[in-house]
């Protein structure tokens, strides 16, 4: 083995990490094949050649001893990536924290940020959890370097880093959070916590039923008024997010980044134009864009130019494109749980504001995503 590398193997339900210069990953999926994607990274290919990666339990060294400033140097390093998604890692490593925190339950104090539980086989087998093993995979790293740091401060920090580095707010980080031994943890727990983009909509059954008879009068899904109950109530309210403010703020800023993979979370492309850069384009597009009802069975996106559009089978997800009507916008879609936020006269108030001062959404955004990183931390 030489220096000009190390390979990553990450297996979901069994990780493994061996030294080479690029990493295949498989992770069997809930009711769905494995599937094999093969990582290159010019961070990784940077690195020296070290001994087996290993995958302590948890880390229990001082936070004071720790170096944050460098690991904050080492993350911005890593952040462009040309080979992944859109160039840039930022967008997976905010979903990282972002579903490593919304675990968070205020009644019980279980879940959050605190722990770094999907190191472990069940929660990593969350079906909102999917994919995020690249994520993990790419810090795993950093953390080799940096040893000290706990698995829960890295993924947030990293986040953080993350965010600053593509524009967004710059995030003071507090340290201090401690990764969990085992998974006795989970006892308190469950999966539904995270979530889900089509909850209480009413059933569709790909090439039975036409997406036509999913909607109301108005091109909204039937059944939205209860997916606005999971997501106001059993999502953001049971975490301690009394205010539609603050969820506004988070999906506006969370969802401007990344893109959605079929084999994945079934649903397909990227929420904006430019999805590794923070804006308000989230707002605005919702508001000012045409928006079409999509599943899979609806190939004239794929003679469009537009089949990175087409989500899984079983899946359905808004689109900026309309059939025979082909169109030079760049492909967009919206989740029916991103809908909401037009739909829900309340959250709408929210999303007018943010769609027309990308200023605000960035004060209001950095505030809200501390504290949902910080949900059952403990700090003052």
């Amino acid at each position: 083995m030489t220096n000009m590398g190390i390979y990553v193997a990450v297996i979901l339900l069994g990780v493994a990490y061996f030294p080479c210069k690029s990493f295949t990953l498989t992770h069997p999926r809930i009711n769905a094949p494995p599937t094999a994607i093969v990582l290159h990274s010019s961070y990784l290919d940077s690195l020296p050649t070290a001994a087996p990666l290993q995958f302590p339990a948890g880390s229990t060294a001082s936070s004071s001893s720790v170096e944050y400033d460098a690991i904050r140097q080492e993350l911005h390093s890593l952040m462009d990536n040309p080979s992944w998604d859109d160039g840039s890692l930022a967008p997976i490593l905010i979903r990282l924290a972002w579903h490593s925190s919304g675990t968070y339950d205020a009644a019980t104090g279980t879940g959050g940020s605190n722990g770094a539980g999907m190191r472990f086989a069940t929660e990593a087998a969350d079906p909102e959890n999917a994919g995020l093993e690249v994520a993990r995979a790419f810090l795993e790293p950093v953390k080799k370097k940096f040893p000290g740091i706990s698995y829960s401060d890295l993924w947030i920090l990293a986040a953080y880093v993350g965010i600053e580095h593509t524009g967004g707010p710059v995030i003071p980080f507090t340290p201090g959070r401690t990764d969990h031994l085992d998974e006795s943890y989970w006892s308190g727990m469950s999966y539904g916590r995270l979530p889900a983009a089509e909850k209480y909509c009413c059933p569709h059954v790909e090439g039975q039923t036409p997406l036509s008879n999913s909607l109301d009068g108005q091109g909204r899904v039937q059944g939205w008024e209860g997916l606005c109950t999971h997501v106001r109530g059993e999502v953001f309210n049971r975490m301690g997010f009394t205010t539609d403010q603050e969820i506004v703020a988070l999906l506006c800023g969370g969802h401007v980044y990344g893109r959605c993979h079929p084999n994945f979370s079934g649903y397909a492309g990227p929420w904006v134009e430019h999805p590794t850069q923070f804006s308000n384009e989230y707002a605005t597009d919702m508001l000012e864009d045409e928006w079409t009802l999509v599943g899979n069975g609806d190939t004239w996106l794929d003679a469009q130019g537009a089949a990175e559009l087409r989500p899984a089978p079983g899946k359905r997800q808004y689109v900026n494109q309309k059939p025979n009507t082909p169109s030079d916008d760049s492909n967009q879609m919206m989740l029916v749980s991103d809908m909401i936020l037009a739909w829900d006269p309340a959250f709408r108030t929210h999303l007018e504001v943010y769609a027309n001062d990308e200023a605000k959404l960035r004060e209001d955004f950095g505030r809200a995503f501390k504290k949902l990183t910080e949900l059952g931390c403990g700090f003052a």
